[in-house]
C-alpha cells in the first residue's frame, strides 16, 4: 500500500483509539453531538513548522550555563569520570522529566498553570514554575548587559582591559605576569616575586572597576551605572521584539539564534587547539581521577547540572510544547533535544579548555589557576585570553557576540514560558485588543526596573543572591520530584502513557514509566537531601560572606517558589468539601476536549469522550 493509504489508516487507528482527538495539524477536538454549539475560544496558535519548535527548545536549553558551568565542572570532579554520574543522572531524571515536560504541554494545549489541571491539588507547580522563571527572567539577562558592554568596548585597535593606565586603574595595576620568571627571585621589571603577588591584573580591574564598580557589600548598593543600564535596556527592547507577536516570530529568529552559537564555537575551537599549550588543557579538561566518584559533590554538582541546563522545572518547555501539533512525535523530539544538549556541553569543554591550556602556559602557570566558571570564565579568564592572541579585538568580539546569542534565546523563550502561563491563566472570554503585546511590555519593565538593583555598585552581590537561592538546584530538583509524583501517581503512569499513545501512536518504552514513578523521584530526592545536608552559606570571590539578612532574602527567593506546591494543595484541601477520605480531587480535562456550553438554557453541557478514559487505565 502507499504511504498515503498507510497515513489514512494509522489515523483512523488513532481516531478510533481516542475519540475526541484533534485531527492531525489541528488544535480543537470535533464537534461533540448535541443541540448547537457556542462559539468556540480562538485556536491555540501553533508553530508554522517543526523544526520552529526543536530550535526553540534548542535556544532554550542550551545557554551559557553549558559553555561556561559544565567544563569546569567536568575539570573539577574528576575530568573524564565525571561523565558518569553525569550521563547516569540525564538517563534516569534528566530525559524523563524534559519529555513529560514537553508531552505535558502538547497533550494539555496550556502553559507552567493550566497543565496542572490534571491533578490540581499540585496545582501550586505551576505557580511554582512561574516564581522561578520570573526570577530567572529578572537576573539572567544581566549577564547578557554584561556581555553586550564588552561587545562594544571589543570594537577598539587596543582592548581597554589589556593595559592598565586607564582611569578607572589603580596603582597596584601591572600588565604582564609571567610567574615561570620567580624561579631565580625575580619577576619582570623591577618588581620581585613578592611584590608581583600584590599586583592586579588590568582584566580583573576593567571587570571590578569599571563594569562593576564593585562596593564593600551588599549593604553599600552606592550609584547606577549607567553605562550598563543602557546595554540592560538594549537587550530588553531586543527581547521584547522577539516575544511580542507570539510563537511565529519567536520561531524565526531562533534559527539564527540557536546555531550561530555552534558557528563562533567551531571557529574558536579551531582557533584554539593551533595555540600552544591547548593540548594539555584538553587533557586537564578530561583526565579521570577515580577517586572523584565516591564523592557525594560530585554527584551533587551532576545532578544540578543536568536540571539547570535542561530547563527543567521553569515551566518554558511546557508552554513550548503547547503550541506543537497534537499529533507531533514529542517522544523523538525529547530524545534529540537532550542528546543536543548534553552534547553541546561536552563539546564546549574542548574550546574552553583549549584556551585555558594556552592561557596557563603563556602565564607560565599551572591550569587549576586559570581555570574558572561563570562570570569568572566569561568576563576574566576569556578576556585575559584574548589578550594574548593576534588579532585580538577580532576574537574577542566573535567571544562575545556567541556569548549575547546564547544567552538572548534562553531569555527570550523563557520570558515566552512566563507570558504563556499569564495568559493561559485569564478566562478566554477576557481578552483585548493588543492584550499579549501589552502584557509582554509590563513584564518586561518590571523585570528592567527590579534589575535597576543589579547596575549599581553593589549590584554583583544581588545577582549572586537570585543566582544562588532563586533558581538553584534545590528549587529545581524540589520541582522535579512533586511532577513525577503528580503525574506518575496522582494522575496515573499508565493513563499519562495511553495520552501520549493518544498523540504519537504508540506507547512510549517502559522505562519512562519507570522513572516517572520510582527511579527519578528518587533520585531528585537524594540529590536535593544532599544539597540540604551539604548546604554552604553564599561568599562571593572567596571573601566576601553576606549578612544574616542577606542570606535570609536568598532563602525568601527559595521558599516563594518551593512553598507554593504544599500551599496550593492546603488551600484546595480546605476548599474542598467533605472529610479528608472523602475528596477526590479529580482531574480536568485538556482544553481541547472540555465540553462547549450550548446556546441554550437548559444548563446540561455537550459531553465529549475523554481519550485517557477511552484508552484505558485511569
Amino acid at each position: 500500500p502507499s504511504s498515503a493509504s498507510v497515513s489514512v489508516e494509522q489515523q483512523d487507528k488513532k481516531a478510533a483509539m481516542c475519540p475526541g482527538v484533534p485531527a492531525a495539524g489541528k488544535g480543537e477536538a470535533a464537534d461533540p453531538p448535541g443541540p448547537s454549539l457556542a462559539l468556540p475560544p480562538p485556536e491555540r496558535e501553533t508553530w508554522t513548522r517543526q523544526m520552529d519548535f526543536i530550535m526553540s527548545c534548542v535556544g532554550f536549553a542550551v545557554g551559557l550555563g553549558n559553555v561556561w558551568r559544565f567544563p569546569y565542572l567536568c575539570y573539577k570532579n574528576g575530568g573524564g569520570v565525571f561523565l558518569i554520574p553525569y550521563l547516569l543522572i540525564a538517563l534516569i531524571g534528566g530525559i524523563p522529566i524534559f519529555f513529560l515536560e514537553i508531552s505535558l504541554g502538547q497533550f494539555m494545549k496550556a502553559g507552567s498553570i493550566n497543565v496542572w489541571n490534571i491533578a490540581p491539588l499540585f496545582k501550586g507547580l505551576g505557580f511554582a514554575s512561574m516564581v522561578i522563571v520570573f526570577y530567572c527572567n529578572t537576573y539572567y539577562i544581566m549577564v547578557l548587559a554584561w556581555g553586550f558592554y564588552y561587545l562594544v568596548k571589543s570594537f577598539a585597535a587596543t582592548l581597554p582591559w589589556a593595559t592598565c593606565g586607564n582611569p578607572w586603574n589603580s596603582d597596584e595595576c601591572v600588565e604582564i605576569f609571567r610567574h615561570e620568571d620567580c624561579a631565580n627571585g625575580t619577576a619582570t621589571g623591577n618588581l620581585t616575586c613578592d611584590e608581583l603577588s600584590d599586583k592586579r591584573s588590568p582584566v580583573i580591574e576593567f571587570w571590578e572597576n569599571k563594569v562593576l564598580r564593585l562596593s564593600g557589600g551588599l549593604e553599600l548598593p552606592g550609584e547606577i551605572n549607567w553605562e550598563v543600564t543602557l546595554c540592560l535596556l538594549a537587550c530588553w527592547v531586543l527581547v521584547y521584539f522577539c516575544v511580542w507577536k507570539g510563537v511565529k516570530s519567536t520561531g524565526k529568529i531562533v534559527y539564527f539564534t540557536a546555531t550561530f552559537p555552534y558557528v563562533v564555537l567551531i571557529i574558536l575551537l579551531i582557533r584554539g587547539v593551533m595555540l600552544p599549550g591547548a593540548q594539555d588543557g584538553i587533557i586537564y579538561y578530561l583526565k579521570p581521577d577515580w577517586s572523584k566518584l565516591a564523592s557525594p559533590q560530585v554527584w551533587i554538582d551532576a545532578g544540578t547540572q543536568i536540571f539547570f541546563s535542561y530547563a527543567i522545572g521553569l515551566g518554558a518547555l511546557t508552554a513550548l510544547g503547547s503550541y506543537n501539533r497534537f499529533n507531533n512525535n514529542c517522544y523523538k523530539d525529547a530524545i534529540i533535544l537532550a542528546l543536543i544538549n548534553s552534547g553541546t556541553s561536552f563539546f564546549s569543554g574542548f574550546v574552553v579548555f583549549s584556551i585555558l591550556g594556552f592561557m596557563a602556559a603563556e602565564q607560565g602557570v599551572d591550569i587549576s589557576k586559570v581555570a574558572e566558571s561563570g562570570p569568572g570564565l566569561a568576563f576574566i579568564a576569556y578576556p585575559r585570553a584574548v589578550t594574548l592572541m593576534p588579532v585580538a579585538p577580532l576574537w574577542a568580539a566573535l567571544f562575545f557576540f556567541m556569548l549575547l546569542l546564547l544567552g538572548l534565546d534562553s531569555q527570550f523563550v523563557g520570558v515566552e514560558g512566563f507570558i504563556t502561563g499569564i495568559l493561559d491563566f485569564f478566562p478566554a472570554t477576557y481578552t483585548f485588543r493588543f492584550q499579549r503585546e501589552i502584557i509582554v511590555a509590563v513584564s518586561c519593565a518590571v523585570c528592567f526596573f527590579l534589575e535597576l538593583s543589579m547596575v549599581t555598585e553593589g549590584g554583583m552581590y544581588v545577582f549572586q543572591l537570585f543566582d544562588y537561592y532563586s533558581a538553584s538546584g534545590t528549587t529545581l530538583l524540589w520541582q522535579a520530584f512533586w511532577e513525577c509524583i503528580a503525574v506518575g501517581w496522582v494522575y496515573g503512569a499508565d493513563r499519562f502513557m495511553d495520552d501520549i499513545a493518544c498523540m504519537i501512536g504508540y506507547r512510549p518504552s517502559l522505562w519512562m514509566k519507570w522513572c516517572w514513578m520510582f527511579l527519578t523521584p528518587l533520585i531528585c530526592l537524594g540529590v536535593f537531601l544532599f544539597n540540604v545536608a551539604y548546604y554552604k552559606p553564599l561568599i562571593y570571590n572567596n571573601s566576601y560572606v553576606y549578612p544574616w539578612w542577606g542570606e535570609a532574602i536568598g532563602w525568601g527567593f527559595a521558599l516563594s517558589s518551593m512553598l507554593c506546591v504544599p500551599l496550593t494543595a492546603l488551600y484546595k484541601l480546605i476548599r474542598a468539601k467533605g472529610t479528608l477520605a472523602e475528596v477526590r480531587l479529580l482531574p480536568r480535562s485538556p482544553e481541547w476536549k472540555r465540553p462547549r456550553t450550548p446556546r441554550d438554557t437548559s444548563g446540561i453541557a455537550a459531553t465529549v469522550t475523554i481519550c485517557s478514559e477511552s484508552s484505558g487505565k485511569s
